[in-house]
């Protein structure tokens, strides 16, 4: 039978006490990025076929792309790819057993952010 004496037994840390660490972000970071890149890839589809379909469709799709909030969209798409790719690369080096050690996946954690913020600078200076 269960144990029903819980009044020794620990908490688990709430929210207000635990103190997420860098590689516990960068993981749920991974995981919102690569929901969000469906967001991009969904608009990009979206004016494809508006552009299979009539000039008008296209005009819609193309003129909600290339507005403020889908420029704002793709930029944060090409943000969310570039951190997406980096952060695969960490996991595909912690996969062969190295870099574990908490202060080098940390630095492979600023990295990742670091690296993204600066190859999507040079994409859009590319464009």
């Amino acid at each position: 039978m269960a144990d029903v004496n819980r009044g020794n037994r620990p908490l688990s840390p709430h929210l207000t006490i635990y103190r997420p660490q860098l590689t516990s972000m960068t993981s749920i970071l991974t995981r919102i990025t690569g929901n969000a890149l469906i967001v991009g890839a969904l608009l990009v589809v979206w004016w494809f076929l508006a552009a299979a379909t009539s000039p008008e469709s296209f005009a819609v799709a193309d003129g909600v792309i290339t507005s403020w909030f889908g420029d704002l969209v793709m930029t944060l798409s090409l943000w969310a790819l570039w951190y997406h790719t980096l952060a695969g690369i960490r996991h595909l080096i912690w996969d062969t057993g190295r870099a574990l050690d908490i202060p080098t996946a940390e630095k492979l954690g600023w990295a990742c952010i670091g690296g993204s913020v600066v190859l999507t600078i040079l994409t859009l200076l590319a464009i």
